[in-house]
């Protein structure tokens, strides 16, 4: 059994026949065939049933193929081993953030990162928590800042900070210069803006809002983190998001409540058992080192 036959295997797989795996991989179907048939001869078990208009992988071969794509993903991390450079005078770092941390980390961290690292190629992301799982997987990423409810058991969680979120304003709300702390009652009187169900940070603000009893009147809903700060800035609406990117630059105001703020815990996510660069390493000790609160 070759590398080839594996990346084979995984093109039919991923492309649902032979004909479009083919194509993909730049070999004529029969070569694609024979080569599939000498790796399920080698085995001595049928990885794809062909009896039907689309090729499925058996039982056998769904397993088999969760094994080949770990194995190239190690393959591509060792490769990348070999090309590390410890002393971080050159390297790549790939980084990825869910859309509300990059709001307002993504400045200092690669202000902070380049200072020290000027030689590090960056590549960063804006991605949802299940393309940053997808990526971290799949080794198209090498770490993330996200929030700490990872659902993959191959990828490795460590805390990094706990984020509050906040109630803020633009300045052509009327409590934009408001001093004394909201009751519920208060907020609830409001409108808001916030970001559509999909996000994460409104499951948080959901779950703030029922344990204070509060029904917010909700009357624009974003799903873009950009957008909605532009919203709010030019509008007498109010929203929550976190409490950092309520600034005067922004012309934002954040405005107290009674009662605890919703909280959240950040993380930094890593692929467990994998090769990690001096640069995703340094990376790592860089923001556990910075006290964001």
């Amino acid at each position: 059994m070759l590398l080839r036959h594996l990346r084979y295997l995984l093109a039919v797989a991923d492309h649902g026949g032979f004909t479009r795996a083919a194509e993909v991989l730049h070999v004529s179907q029969p070569t694609l065939s024979q080569q599939i048939r000498q790796l399920e001869e080698s085995l001595d078990v049928s990885l794809f049933d062909r009896t039907s208009r689309t090729v499925k992988p058996t039982d056998a071969g769904v397993a088999y193929i969760e094994c080949a794509r770990r194995v190239l993903v190690e393959l591509e991390a060792g490769k990348r081993a070999l090309h590390d450079v410890k002393d971080l005078s050159r390297g790549t770092l790939r980084l990825a953030m869910t859309p509300t941390f990059m709001a307002y980390l993504v400045g200092p961290l690669v202000r902070d990162y380049k200072a020290r690292y000027p030689n590090i190629h960056l590549e960063i992301y804006e991605l949802s928590m299940d393309e940053i799982e997808a990526g971290l997987a799949d080794d198209s990423l090498d770490i993330a800042i996200a929030f700490d409810q990872v659902r993959n058991a191959d990828i490795e969680s460590i805390p990094a900070f706990t984020e509050t979120l906040g109630l803020m304003v633009g300045r052509d709300h009327p409590l934009y210069e408001h001093q004394h702390a909201l009751s519920a009652e208060e907020v609830a009187e409001l409108e808001f803006a916030l970001l559509t169900p999909d996000y994460i940070t409104r499951t948080c603000i959901d779950e703030y809002f029922t344990q204070a009893q509060i029904t917010p009147k909700v009357v624009i809903e974003v799903n873009s983190v950009n957008t909605l700060l532009e919203v709010i800035r030019y509008s007498a609406i109010a929203t929550i998001l976190p409490e950092p990117i309520a600034t005067q630059d922004r012309a934002l105001r954040k405005l107290s409540m009674q009662g605890a703020a919703p909280e959240r815990g950040a993380a930094l996510l890593r692929r467990k058992n994998n090769y990690h660069s001096a640069a995703a390493v340094a990376f790592v000790e860089l923001v556990s080192g910075m006290g964001f609160s």
